[in-house]
């Protein structure tokens, strides 16, 4: 009997499922969750396969919906230039048609007026709607300024080498100017000696303004000498 009693002590007992039909079915519910939770993730990861050819055809519709939109809004037309080149300048498509002339180097407000004055074309349209011939007719009255403009207008007066009065523009100036200083230079004349030194050419101070180099302030020569005439 105590042998029997005590095989029986070793012996495990076997576990008893204590949760009811209630708790079995939450558990089911969970995993059941956690299968859709896992579904849906991976299906995220999966790249898709048809849509990037989709995307690529829909973009360029879009952008040109876009852009019309902006026109309409903006009142601009479709053959409308946002740059439009004269005389080696960009200038701005939006600016009026002599506000954009004046924007190139060498024309002013009144040189700009008598040229859009001269091409008979409306001042107030903006230059990024005119047509490529009214641009090619604006480059042509800019070109032979200096025959219609008055002598009083232009910028270049009683050239050096030919004597005539001419109206530079752009990159011209800046090349006549150059030549013209080392004309003066060459000739040693008071001018061309004075931007040689990189002093003042039209009669300005030097004293007080345009001074150059390092403040050495009062040396000691002078201090010496100052001292004596006190002592004196």
């Amino acid at each position: 009997m105590d042998k029997e009693f005590k095989k029986n002590k070793e012996m495990p007992e076997d576990p008893v499922d204590e949760s009811t039909g209630e708790d079995k079915i939450q558990d089911k519910a969970k995993d059941a969750a956690e299968e859709k939770k896992e579904e849906s993730y991976g299906k995220r990861n999966e790249e898709p396969e048809d849509k990037p050819d989709e995307i690529k055809v829909k973009k360029p519709t879009e952008t040109k919906e876009k852009k019309e939109k902006s026109h309409k809004k903006e009142g601009k037309s479709k053959d409308f230039k946002y740059i439009v080149r004269i005389s080696n300048t960009d200038i701005d498509g939006d600016k009026n048609v002599v506000y954009g002339i004046k924007s190139i180097k060498g024309i002013g407000a009144h040189m700009a007026n008598l040229i859009a004055n001269e091409s008979k074309i409306n001042k107030n349209l903006k230059i990024g709607d005119l047509k490529d011939p009214d641009i090619e007719k604006l480059q042509a009255i800019i070109d032979k300024v200096s025959e219609s403009a008055p002598a009083w207008m232009l910028n270049h007066r009683k050239d050096y080498e030919t004597g005539e009065d001419i109206h530079l523009i752009g990159s011209e100036i800046e090349m006549h100017l150059r030549d013209e200083i080392n004309i003066m230079k060459k000739i040693r004349s008071y001018r061309g000696i004075r931007h040689e030194r990189g002093l003042p050419v039209r009669g300005q101070r030097t004293r007080a303004n345009n001074r150059k180099g390092l403040a050495l302030g009062v040396s000691k020569k002078r201090e010496i000498k100052s001292s004596s005439s006190k002592a004196g």
